[in-house]
């Protein structure tokens, strides 16, 4: 049994990546009820929390249905994310877990995310005194390192348990690879297999089918998979690989047309209470590309999908897509 303190998250769990302006409540519920074990939020910019932006604050919002569920933070300025930690932990979630990772330009070069891993001394410190604001368990996020030069994860994560955290989410990229070429799981196999580490080590990148799941559990030895990219229009990958784990190898029958329309109307839905009308309509269009993914023919009704702004023709759309495919 895999456990964060005293949260059990069973033998193998699926963990869902924080993904900025994708994690969001409607999102996580739908994943939640396909099997994810543990699920972030966005991450919530600790000076946005601060000033008490409106985007910020909104990203606070976590629901009973969805625990165990961590709240992700991030930002540059220590007293900043205590501040911050203090204000997430009012809200009762169940981890604060720390944004080490995110490569994006507007958040590492302002030494956030992960521009922290240019400065490990700094990144220890902001653990060290996350950990000693909050009474509950702080988890990171991060990736091997900022660029080929500077894998240093196996020391970080050492250093980063020492100081108090009780789970590590580990990129298999660095910082400088955003998003291309192939994650490196090797290093996650090292900072797993180092026998100082006591602490649940997940391994994230590239996991998008059962099968590869099921081959970088064996072949690095992990305690979990995040899944972020594949999990986006496609909730279905969580009790895919639950049930490829629990039957040995056998592969569990791909969402019909049916269920994918009332997935993708659901999730339509649920964003509009959350967020209203233009901002969901505006973000559910990174999603419907998977809903539908693999069916000949599509592009027409995909590109509805994606220009249209106005409600009742995307619904007219979706049952369109359902009675003719």
């Amino acid at each position: 049994m895999v456990k964060i303190r005293d949260i059990e998250l069973g033998d193998f769990p699926l963990l869902l990546a924080p993904m900025e302006d994708v994690s969001d409540p409607p999102f996580r519920k739908l994943c939640k009820q396909h099997g994810a074990d543990l699920m972030y939020t966005e991450f919530i910019s600790s000076e946005g929390l601060i000033r008490d932006a409106a985007k910020s604050v909104m990203k606070l919002d976590i629901y009973e249905y969805e625990r165990p569920i961590g709240i992700q933070i991030f930002g540059s300025e220590i007293d900043s994310m205590k501040k911050t930690t203090e204000i997430v932990e009012k809200t009762n979630p169940d981890i604060i877990d720390i944004n080490y990772g995110c490569p994006v330009k507007k958040v590492a070069c302002k030494g956030a995310g992960a521009g922290i891993l240019q400065d490990i001394p700094k990144m220890v410190a902001m653990t060290k005194e996350i950990v000693e604001t909050t009474h509950l368990p702080v988890t990171v996020k991060t990736r091997l390192g900022w660029d080929d030069d500077t894998k240093y994860i196996v020391e970080v994560a050492e250093r980063l348990q020492d100081v108090g955290i009780e789970a590590i989410s580990i990129h298999g990229r660095t910082r400088k690879q955003m998003y291309k070429g192939e994650a490196d799981w090797t290093l996650i196999s090292e900072v797993k297999n180092n026998q100082r580490m006591r602490i649940p080590v997940f391994g994230n990148g590239d996991i998008d089918s059962p099968q590869k799941a099921v081959e970088y559990k064996e072949k690095y030895g992990v305690d979990g998979v995040m899944i972020g990219r594949a999990a986006i229009g496609y909730p279905w990958i969580f009790r895919e690989i639950k049930h490829f784990i629990e039957t040995g190898g056998e592969e569990l029958e791909k969402p019909g047309i049916t269920e994918r329309v009332e997935a993708a109307k659901e999730h339509l839905r649920m964003s509009i209470d959350w967020k209203g009308e233009i901002l969901a309509i505006n973000e559910m269009k990174r999603h419907y590309t998977n809903y539908f993914k693999g069916i000949p023919h599509f592009k027409p009704y995909r590109t509805k999908l994606v220009t249209s702004m106005d409600l009742q023709e995307i619904n007219d759309t979706l049952e369109e897509i359902q009675q003719k495919f």
